[in-house]
């Protein structure tokens, strides 16, 4: 009887230090590779870890939208990217998604996409040149998105509405 029960503690424990030892190794590689693109709880986790000055945050934000961000996914390499997801307040489907990067190519459209352009013109925000895009999203949903340099950056603002809340949101993040 001692036995059986010596060895129920000796499996018991075993199956704590492979838990524990999948964990770490799990753990490991966010470590060690701070850089590729991850979620991060907050804004100033992102400015810590990878040593961002600034991020382009709104001043201006509807109010049918959760804040703070629902998601926020940044990396350091290839190249400096931030992106910060907002879903409406009644539901979980993603209404905003603002990002920054140091490549001007990158554009994630992958949770707000404008599938098709209705009209596409530069607008001033602010005293810089801006892309602005109205169009449909996913489901035939009103969508518009803004994008503009902004020192090294290239800011997008996408939003599943008309262009007058983008706007807003848009100049609200300049000062």
């Amino acid at each position: 009887m001692r036995g059986k029960i010596l060895g129920f503690f000796a499996f018991s424990a075993g199956i704590g230090i492979l838990v524990l030892g999948l964990k770490f190794f799990n753990w490991l590689p966010l470590m060690v590779q701070v850089d590729s693109m991850r979620e991060y709880k907050d804004v100033e986790e992102v400015k810590g870890a990878l040593q961002i000055k600034t991020i382009f945050i709104p001043s201006y934000f509807p109010q049918n939208l959760n804040w703070p961000p629902s998601k926020i996914l940044a990396q350091g390499k290839p190249f400096l990217a931030v992106i910060m997801e907002f879903e409406k307040m009644a539901g979980k489907d993603t209404m905003l998604l603002i990002s920054q990067s140091t490549s001007e190519d990158f554009l994630p459209e992958e949770k707000i996409k404008i599938i098709k352009v209705k009209e596409s013109i530069s607008y001033p925000v602010k005293g810089r040149d801006a892309l602005l895009r109205v169009g449909m999203c996913q489901r035939n949903e009103p969508c518009s998105g803004i994008s503009w340099k902004e020192g090294e950056y290239t800011i997008h603002v996408l939003i599943k509405s008309a262009p007058f809340e983008l706007i807003k949101i848009a100049e609200s993040m300049l000062r």
